[in-house]
């Protein structure tokens, strides 16, 4: 893998760090590059892809075209393509829970090169769910305030939204922990392929 081999090691780093990163400049802009796909920045990420392109070994450049590809995807909201990379990276692809939620992601937010109609429907689809989940709130909290006498209605709307809001919350840290797991697991699996190195005495 070459320098590629140490983005394990460089992924602990700050964006400043990795952007002022020498020695291993195809690794750090490849890490920098994942980072702005997680951000869903294709243009970001493809910058950063290509300088990392422009900076590794010969042979290295089928790999990263690769995982450029899967982080493109990602970025995109493209969720077929994602999974297609991840496989012929070698790795464990989303499961079809992210893909469902990346490709709602996609619908919600289409990206920046998107047409005035998928960008409308979007802004419709998330007016839908705010609404939706404002409803939903609203009837836990007349349920919940039903044996102390009930809620009225402005009081209920507040306390559905603040019990979505809480909902909305511990999802996203579950969510965070769990993704924090799968790069430790990857980051091993990364460590684990690499050659050891033999100590000659």
């Amino acid at each position: 893998m070459g320098s590629l081999s140490m983005i394990p090691e460089l992924e602990d780093r700050t964006d400043e760090q990795l952007l002022s990163e020498s020695k291993y400049r195809a690794a750090a802009k490849a890490i920098l590059g994942a980072r702005a796909a997680e951000r869903y920045d294709s243009e970001a990420a493809r910058r950063y892809f290509n300088e990392a392109l422009a900076a590794c070994h010969p042979q290295e450049r089928p790999m990263l075209r690769q995982m450029m590809k899967a982080a493109l995807a990602q970025a995109e909201r493209r969720p077929d393509e994602l999974r297609e990379a991840m496989q012929k990276l070698g790795q464990e692809p989303p499961s079809n829970r992210q893909l469902m939620l990346l490709r709602l992601m996609g619908l919600i937010a289409p990206p920046p090169n998107a047409s005035v109609w998928l960008r409308l429907r979007g802004f419709g689809i998330l007016i839908l769910l705010v609404v939706l989940l404002v409803a939903i709130g609203f009837g836990l909290a007349n349920l919940i305030a039903l044996p102390f006498g009930g809620v009225g209605t402005l009081g209920g709307i507040l306390l559905g939204i603040l019990i979505v809001a809480a909902v909305l919350g511990v999802l996203a840290l579950v969510g965070r922990r769990r993704q924090e797991r799968a790069r430790v697991a990857q980051r091993e699996r990364m460590e684990g392929s690499q050659p050891r190195r033999v100590v000659r005495r």
